[in-house]
């Protein structure tokens, strides 16, 4: 059992991606954006013991290089991405866990190559565009990346927080995004700030490509996002597919919080696949 990952590098139009691949079986490819492939390496890792596992750093983000720095990441490129991945391993087709902005990668990713994705789980995708008060929310978005791109870090963030209906405990934010930082960390929270999150917010699925995709689309919660954006999201794009959607331990980020309570529900979706 190959339970340690590979890592390698595969040349894409305007980048050079990081992947890693781990483990034995059915394919399943774990995406985010911005985390990187080491926010899902203990889930990866569980999973690796009867799937081969796909994990990558999304173009611009650490270790997958872009030729322009410049370039904004937009999930139709994301997606290519992560199609021209699948293409390389030749193992499909595949079972896409994204999360976050990932998550709108795999639903892309299902709508332009449905034929190397049997199943998506969309795990708390930001899909403003199916909220009523999505010109509110957009202008919110650009004013935070305004304040994070005048050098107001702590005040972006806040914003943004606010905006997501994420609370806090007070001095969690400084403490989090204040002081010294890793470069790493900072150039990756810059470039998703200046060149990600307004094209991924921005994004409209093509739901009646969805419906009729062969395809299985689940749409993932947290237990705990209750009343967050991302819930509200979620769950208007379950209601737009007609299905209920399915709950996963912990929050936005649950998968890395505690990935052997996340592993359970996951195992069980990617069973019925």
């Amino acid at each position: 059992m190959h339970l340690t990952a590979t890592a390698q590098t595969l040349r894409v139009p305007g980048a050079r991606l990081h992947y890693q691949v781990r483990g034995q079986g059915p394919l399943v490819a774990l995406v985010g954006a911005p985390m990187d492939a080491d926010a899902f390496e203990p889930l990866a890792h569980l999973l690796a013991t009867d799937h081969t596992v796909l994990t990558t750093d999304p173009r611009g983000i650490k270790r997958s290089v872009l030729d322009d720095p410049d370039q904004d990441s937009t999930p139709e490129l994301r997606a290519d991405d992560l199609s021209r991945l699948l293409t390389h391993l030749d193992v499909g087709p595949a079972a896409v866990l994204g999360s976050s902005g990932g998550a709108i990668t795999a639903l892309a990713l299902a709508q332009a190559h449905p034929e190397q994705v049997h199943t998506v789980i969309a795990h708390e995708p930001p899909l403003v565009e199916l909220l009523d008060d999505s010109d509110q929310i957009h202008a919110q978005t650009d004013d935070i990346i305004a304040t994070y791109l005048a050098g107001d870090v702590i005040g972006a963030w806040a914003k943004f927080m606010t905006q997501a209906n994420i609370t806090m405990p007070e001095g969690a934010i400084e403490a989090m995004f204040g002081g010294e930082r890793d470069p790493q960390v900072v150039a990756d929270e810059r470039r998703w700030f200046a060149h990600e999150l307004r094209a991924t917010t921005h994004w409209r699925p093509d739901l009646d490509a969805l419906r009729s995709a062969a395809t299985r689309i689940v749409v993932g919660i947290g237990d705990d996002s209750a009343g967050e954006e991302c819930d509200h999201t979620s769950r208007a794009l379950a209601a737009a597919l007609g299905i209920e959607p399915t709950m996963f331990p912990g929050g936005h980020t649950g998968f890395a919080e505690d990935p052997d309570h996340f592993a359970t529900p996951l195992r069980a979706v990617l069973h019925e696949s």
